[in-house]
Protein backbone atom coordinates (compact mmCIF):
# COMPACT_ATOMS: atom_id res chain seq x y z
CA UNK A 1 0.00 0.00 0.00
CA UNK A 2 1.26 3.59 -0.93
CA UNK A 3 2.08 6.09 2.05
CA UNK A 4 3.40 9.80 2.45
CA UNK A 5 7.42 9.23 2.27
CA UNK A 6 8.71 10.89 5.58
CA UNK A 7 12.41 12.62 5.53
CA UNK A 8 14.00 13.63 7.96
CA UNK A 9 15.57 17.36 8.40
CA UNK A 10 17.53 17.65 11.74
CA UNK A 11 19.50 15.84 14.28
CA UNK A 12 20.55 16.39 17.70
CA UNK A 13 22.03 14.26 20.20
CA UNK A 14 24.23 14.46 23.62
CA UNK A 15 26.02 11.52 25.21
CA UNK A 16 29.62 10.80 26.55
CA UNK A 17 31.16 10.86 23.38
CA UNK A 18 29.68 14.25 22.79
CA UNK A 19 27.39 17.04 23.49
CA UNK A 20 25.96 17.61 19.76
CA UNK A 21 25.32 15.25 17.06
CA UNK A 22 28.56 16.88 15.14
CA UNK A 23 30.40 16.21 18.28
CA UNK A 24 29.53 12.40 18.46
CA UNK A 25 29.99 12.23 14.67
CA UNK A 26 33.70 13.25 15.37
CA UNK A 27 34.36 11.13 18.30
CA UNK A 28 32.87 7.96 16.14
CA UNK A 29 35.18 8.93 13.45
CA UNK A 30 38.41 9.34 15.40
CA UNK A 31 37.46 6.14 16.94
CA UNK A 32 37.35 7.62 20.48
CA UNK A 33 36.21 5.53 23.49
CA UNK A 34 33.64 7.36 25.99
CA UNK A 35 34.00 5.14 28.41
CA UNK A 36 35.56 5.21 31.73
CA UNK A 37 35.33 5.27 35.22
CA UNK A 38 32.18 6.90 36.14
CA UNK A 39 33.04 9.99 38.52
CA UNK A 40 29.45 11.98 39.34
CA UNK A 41 27.49 9.11 39.94
CA UNK A 42 27.83 7.48 43.69
CA UNK A 43 29.21 4.30 42.92
CA UNK A 44 29.27 3.16 46.58
CA UNK A 45 29.80 -0.66 46.82
CA UNK A 46 29.37 -1.07 43.32
CA UNK A 47 31.75 -4.11 41.50
CA UNK A 48 31.70 -2.56 38.21
CA UNK A 49 32.76 0.78 37.98
CA UNK A 50 32.54 1.72 34.20
CA UNK A 51 30.19 3.39 31.96
CA UNK A 52 29.81 6.23 29.31
CA UNK A 53 29.07 9.07 31.16
CA UNK A 54 29.08 12.75 30.40
CA UNK A 55 30.89 14.42 32.72
CA UNK A 56 29.50 18.05 31.84
CA UNK A 57 26.46 19.28 30.65
CA UNK A 58 26.66 22.69 28.38
CA UNK A 59 25.21 25.37 29.58
CA UNK A 60 21.58 25.97 29.77
CA UNK A 61 19.49 28.94 29.64
CA UNK A 62 16.03 27.51 30.74
CA UNK A 63 13.99 29.45 33.48
CA UNK A 64 14.82 27.88 36.76
CA UNK A 65 10.98 27.07 37.32
CA UNK A 66 11.10 24.63 34.03
CA UNK A 67 14.61 23.41 35.30
CA UNK A 68 13.05 22.19 39.07
CA UNK A 69 10.43 20.14 36.79
CA UNK A 70 13.17 18.44 34.56
CA UNK A 71 14.67 14.91 35.48
CA UNK A 72 17.98 14.75 34.10
CA UNK A 73 16.34 12.58 30.91
CA UNK A 74 14.22 15.32 30.72
CA UNK A 75 16.90 17.93 29.81
CA UNK A 76 18.91 16.03 27.79
CA UNK A 77 15.98 14.80 25.60
CA UNK A 78 14.97 18.77 25.44
CA UNK A 79 18.86 19.34 24.70
CA UNK A 80 18.54 17.73 21.82
CA UNK A 81 15.58 18.02 20.38
CA UNK A 82 16.53 21.68 20.48
CA UNK A 83 19.34 21.00 18.57
CA UNK A 84 17.21 19.16 15.93
CA UNK A 85 15.03 21.91 15.27
CA UNK A 86 17.61 24.25 14.90
CA UNK A 87 18.92 22.04 12.02
CA UNK A 88 16.27 21.81 10.36
CA UNK A 89 14.84 25.51 10.38
CA UNK A 90 11.65 24.96 11.76
CA UNK A 91 9.62 27.79 13.13
CA UNK A 92 6.95 26.70 15.25
CA UNK A 93 4.35 29.26 15.29
CA UNK A 94 0.38 29.70 16.34
CA UNK A 95 -0.21 28.53 12.78
CA UNK A 96 1.71 25.35 12.62
CA UNK A 97 1.80 24.21 16.56
CA UNK A 98 -1.31 22.03 16.07
CA UNK A 99 0.48 19.93 13.45
CA UNK A 100 3.81 19.20 15.21
CA UNK A 101 4.27 16.47 17.93
CA UNK A 102 6.90 14.54 19.39
CA UNK A 103 7.79 11.26 20.57
CA UNK A 104 10.37 10.51 22.94
CA UNK A 105 11.22 6.53 24.00
CA UNK A 106 13.23 6.04 27.39
CA UNK A 107 14.02 1.89 28.46
CA UNK A 108 12.87 2.89 31.91
CA UNK A 109 12.36 6.14 33.79
CA UNK A 110 13.78 9.37 35.83
CA UNK A 111 16.37 7.38 37.88
CA UNK A 112 18.04 10.55 38.96
CA UNK A 113 15.00 11.18 40.49
CA UNK A 114 14.15 8.35 42.10
CA UNK A 115 17.54 7.60 43.63
CA UNK A 116 17.41 11.34 45.16
CA UNK A 117 14.10 10.28 46.38
CA UNK A 118 15.33 6.92 47.93
CA UNK A 119 18.38 8.65 49.87
CA UNK A 120 16.45 11.41 51.10
CA UNK A 121 13.92 8.96 52.72
CA UNK A 122 15.85 6.31 53.92
CA UNK A 123 19.44 7.33 54.55
CA UNK A 124 18.62 11.12 55.31
CA UNK A 125 15.79 9.64 57.24
CA UNK A 126 13.49 12.49 55.17
CA UNK A 127 9.35 12.42 55.94
CA UNK A 128 8.39 13.39 52.02
CA UNK A 129 9.79 13.12 47.99
CA UNK A 130 10.36 16.58 46.58
CA UNK A 131 6.93 17.78 44.99
CA UNK A 132 7.84 17.31 41.70
CA UNK A 133 8.94 13.42 41.79
CA UNK A 134 6.03 12.21 40.07
CA UNK A 135 5.83 14.55 36.98
CA UNK A 136 9.97 13.98 37.02
CA UNK A 137 10.17 10.13 36.69
CA UNK A 138 7.51 8.99 34.58
CA UNK A 139 8.65 7.51 31.69
CA UNK A 140 6.29 9.99 29.23
CA UNK A 141 7.66 13.32 31.29
CA UNK A 142 10.51 13.88 28.39
CA UNK A 143 8.22 14.05 25.77
CA UNK A 144 6.00 16.64 27.47
CA UNK A 145 9.02 18.84 28.30
CA UNK A 146 9.88 18.57 24.89
CA UNK A 147 6.71 19.73 23.91
CA UNK A 148 6.58 21.90 26.60
CA UNK A 149 9.96 24.25 26.01
CA UNK A 150 9.41 24.26 22.04
CA UNK A 151 5.52 24.96 22.12
CA UNK A 152 4.69 21.64 20.44
CA UNK A 153 0.49 20.95 20.26
CA UNK A 154 0.24 18.26 18.54
CA UNK A 155 0.34 14.02 19.00
CA UNK A 156 2.75 14.41 22.60
CA UNK A 157 3.70 10.92 24.45
CA UNK A 158 6.03 8.61 25.66
CA UNK A 159 6.94 5.34 24.23
CA UNK A 160 8.92 2.59 26.58
CA UNK A 161 10.16 -0.91 24.89
CA UNK A 162 13.50 -1.52 27.00
CA UNK A 163 16.36 -1.11 24.68
CA UNK A 164 14.34 -0.71 21.42
CA UNK A 165 12.17 2.30 22.79
CA UNK A 166 13.63 4.64 20.34
CA UNK A 167 12.91 2.48 17.52
CA UNK A 168 9.81 2.60 18.60
CA UNK A 169 9.28 6.17 19.18
CA UNK A 170 10.61 6.65 15.12
CA UNK A 171 8.10 4.22 14.17
CA UNK A 172 4.88 5.67 16.05
CA UNK A 173 5.77 9.12 14.96
CA UNK A 174 6.22 7.89 11.30
CA UNK A 175 2.77 6.64 12.05
CA UNK A 176 1.30 9.89 13.22
CA UNK A 177 2.83 11.36 9.79
CA UNK A 178 1.49 8.42 7.52
CA UNK A 179 -2.22 8.50 8.58
CA UNK A 180 -2.48 12.98 9.10
CA UNK A 181 -2.11 13.20 12.21
CA UNK A 182 1.15 15.55 12.20
CA UNK A 183 2.92 17.26 9.48
CA UNK A 184 6.13 17.55 11.80
CA UNK A 185 7.38 14.86 14.51
CA UNK A 186 10.23 15.13 16.79
CA UNK A 187 11.28 11.57 17.58
CA UNK A 188 14.21 9.72 19.41
CA UNK A 189 15.39 8.33 23.23
CA UNK A 190 16.94 9.16 25.93
CA UNK A 191 18.36 7.67 29.17
CA UNK A 192 20.22 8.47 32.03
CA UNK A 193 20.83 4.99 34.44
CA UNK A 194 23.94 5.55 36.07
CA UNK A 195 22.61 5.89 39.50
CA UNK A 196 23.03 3.43 41.80
CA UNK A 197 19.83 2.02 42.29
CA UNK A 198 19.67 1.12 38.63
CA UNK A 199 24.05 -0.11 38.37
CA UNK A 200 22.91 -2.31 41.04
CA UNK A 201 20.45 -4.40 39.52
CA UNK A 202 22.36 -4.13 36.21
CA UNK A 203 25.07 -6.24 38.32
CA UNK A 204 22.98 -8.58 39.60
CA UNK A 205 21.88 -9.66 35.98
CA UNK A 206 25.62 -10.13 35.22
CA UNK A 207 25.75 -8.82 32.24
CA UNK A 208 28.03 -6.03 32.65
CA UNK A 209 31.71 -5.72 30.86
CA UNK A 210 34.71 -5.02 33.15
CA UNK A 211 36.84 -3.54 30.87
CA UNK A 212 34.94 -2.30 28.05
CA UNK A 213 31.97 -3.57 25.08
CA UNK A 214 33.21 -5.78 22.36
CA UNK A 215 30.33 -6.79 20.45
CA UNK A 216 30.65 -9.83 18.07
CA UNK A 217 34.09 -10.11 19.61
CA UNK A 218 35.44 -13.86 21.13
CA UNK A 219 36.79 -11.93 24.10
CA UNK A 220 33.37 -10.16 24.56
CA UNK A 221 32.02 -10.64 28.01
CA UNK A 222 28.90 -7.82 28.25
CA UNK A 223 27.59 -4.78 27.37
CA UNK A 224 28.66 -0.88 29.43
CA UNK A 225 25.48 1.31 30.62
CA UNK A 226 25.81 4.79 28.72
CA UNK A 227 23.71 8.06 29.31
CA UNK A 228 22.56 10.13 26.35
CA UNK A 229 19.78 11.16 24.22
CA UNK A 230 19.11 11.53 20.24
CA UNK A 231 16.02 13.15 18.54
CA UNK A 232 15.07 13.49 14.82
CA UNK A 233 12.83 15.78 13.05
CA UNK A 234 10.70 13.83 10.88
CA UNK A 235 8.25 15.64 7.98
CA UNK A 236 6.59 14.33 5.17
CA UNK A 237 8.89 14.76 2.18
CA UNK A 238 5.60 17.38 0.79
CA UNK A 239 5.80 19.43 4.14
CA UNK A 240 9.77 19.45 4.11
CA UNK A 241 9.79 20.62 0.29
CA UNK A 242 7.32 22.84 0.51
CA UNK A 243 9.45 25.20 2.69
CA UNK A 244 12.82 24.71 1.94
CA UNK A 245 13.84 21.99 4.77
CA UNK A 246 17.41 20.90 4.25
CA UNK A 247 16.44 17.19 3.31
CA UNK A 248 19.16 14.60 5.47
CA UNK A 249 17.89 11.54 4.63
CA UNK A 250 14.83 9.33 4.20
CA UNK A 251 12.71 6.93 6.21
CA UNK A 252 11.96 4.14 3.67
CA UNK A 253 10.55 1.58 6.09
CA UNK A 254 9.95 0.10 9.54
CA UNK A 255 9.09 -2.97 11.37
CA UNK A 256 8.01 -4.37 14.79
CA UNK A 257 7.65 -7.85 16.08
CA UNK A 258 7.21 -9.38 19.29
CA UNK A 259 9.34 -12.74 20.74
CA UNK A 260 6.45 -13.87 23.00
CA UNK A 261 9.37 -16.41 24.51
CA UNK A 262 11.30 -15.24 27.33
CA UNK A 263 11.65 -11.96 29.39
CA UNK A 264 15.44 -11.38 28.75
CA UNK A 265 16.35 -13.71 26.28
CA UNK A 266 16.15 -13.07 22.62
CA UNK A 267 15.07 -15.47 19.89
CA UNK A 268 15.91 -15.27 16.39
CA UNK A 269 11.88 -15.19 15.21
CA UNK A 270 11.83 -11.84 16.88
CA UNK A 271 14.48 -9.38 14.79
CA UNK A 272 13.69 -11.98 11.80
CA UNK A 273 10.45 -10.54 11.59
CA UNK A 274 11.32 -7.30 12.30
CA UNK A 275 13.82 -6.93 9.63
CA UNK A 276 11.56 -8.80 6.78
CA UNK A 277 8.97 -5.94 7.86
CA UNK A 278 10.78 -3.29 7.81
CA UNK A 279 12.03 -4.36 3.97
CA UNK A 280 8.70 -5.19 3.25
CA UNK A 281 7.72 -1.68 4.16
CA UNK A 282 10.12 -0.16 2.33
CA UNK A 283 10.25 -2.07 -0.96
CA UNK A 284 13.33 -3.46 -0.74
CA UNK A 285 15.29 -6.19 -1.16
CA UNK A 286 18.28 -7.68 1.25
CA UNK A 287 20.76 -6.84 -1.50
CA UNK A 288 20.04 -3.35 -1.42
CA UNK A 289 20.79 -2.42 2.21
CA UNK A 290 24.39 -2.10 2.89
CA UNK A 291 24.67 -1.38 6.57
CA UNK A 292 23.17 -2.66 9.49
CA UNK A 293 23.30 -1.21 12.97
CA UNK A 294 22.85 -3.77 15.13
CA UNK A 295 21.87 -3.98 19.10
CA UNK A 296 25.17 -5.42 19.47
CA UNK A 297 24.94 -5.98 23.42
CA UNK A 298 28.11 -7.58 23.89
CA UNK A 299 26.47 -10.47 25.40
CA UNK A 300 27.65 -14.31 24.39
CA UNK A 301 24.17 -14.76 23.91
CA UNK A 302 22.86 -11.53 22.19
CA UNK A 303 25.68 -11.36 20.09
CA UNK A 304 25.40 -15.20 18.72
CA UNK A 305 21.70 -15.05 18.19
CA UNK A 306 21.77 -11.61 16.49
CA UNK A 307 24.31 -13.01 14.03
CA UNK A 308 22.16 -15.56 12.96
CA UNK A 309 18.90 -13.52 12.86
CA UNK A 310 21.18 -11.34 10.56
CA UNK A 311 22.33 -14.31 8.63
CA UNK A 312 18.79 -15.51 8.61
CA UNK A 313 17.59 -12.63 6.64
CA UNK A 314 20.37 -11.41 4.06
CA UNK A 315 21.57 -14.75 3.26
CA UNK A 316 25.19 -14.84 1.74
CA UNK A 317 24.54 -10.64 1.34
CA UNK A 318 25.35 -11.02 5.31
CA UNK A 319 28.81 -11.05 4.01
CA UNK A 320 29.00 -7.98 2.31
CA UNK A 321 27.18 -5.86 4.88
CA UNK A 322 29.00 -3.29 7.30
CA UNK A 323 27.89 -4.33 10.82
CA UNK A 324 27.73 -1.71 13.92
CA UNK A 325 30.17 -2.28 16.80
CA UNK A 326 29.43 0.05 18.21
CA UNK A 327 29.04 -0.20 22.63
CA UNK A 328 25.29 -1.19 23.27
CA UNK A 329 24.45 1.72 26.14
CA UNK A 330 21.15 1.69 28.13
CA UNK A 331 20.38 4.82 25.61
CA UNK A 332 18.50 2.51 23.32
CA UNK A 333 20.04 2.04 19.64
CA UNK A 334 17.67 2.71 16.10
CA UNK A 335 17.98 0.32 14.28
CA UNK A 336 14.94 1.55 11.71
CA UNK A 337 15.69 1.83 7.60
CA UNK A 338 16.75 5.07 6.67
CA UNK A 339 17.58 6.41 3.34
CA UNK A 340 19.85 8.94 2.26
CA UNK A 341 17.27 10.63 -0.70
CA UNK A 342 20.23 10.42 -3.52
CA UNK A 343 20.98 6.48 -2.78
CA UNK A 344 20.53 4.06 -0.95
CA UNK A 345 23.20 3.37 2.03
CA UNK A 346 21.96 3.24 5.31
CA UNK A 347 20.00 1.07 7.55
Amino acid sequence: MAHSRIVITGIGGICAMGLSAPGIWEGMRVGRSSIGEMTSAPIDDLKIRIGAEIKQLPGVEFDRKRLVTMDRFSLLAVLAAGEALRQSGLVVDADNTSRIGAVVGTAIYGTETIENNYRALFIDRKTRTNVFAVPRAMPGAPAGQVSIVYGLRGPVFGVSSACSSSNQAFISACDQLRTGRADVMLAGGTDTPLTFGVLKAWEALRVLARETCRPFSADRDGLVLGEGAGIAVLETYEHAAARGAPILAELAGTGMSGDASDIVAPTIEGPVAAMNACLADAGLLPEDIDYVNAHGTGTKFNDRFETKAIRHVFGKHADALSVSLTCHCEFPPELIRVRPIKGRTNE
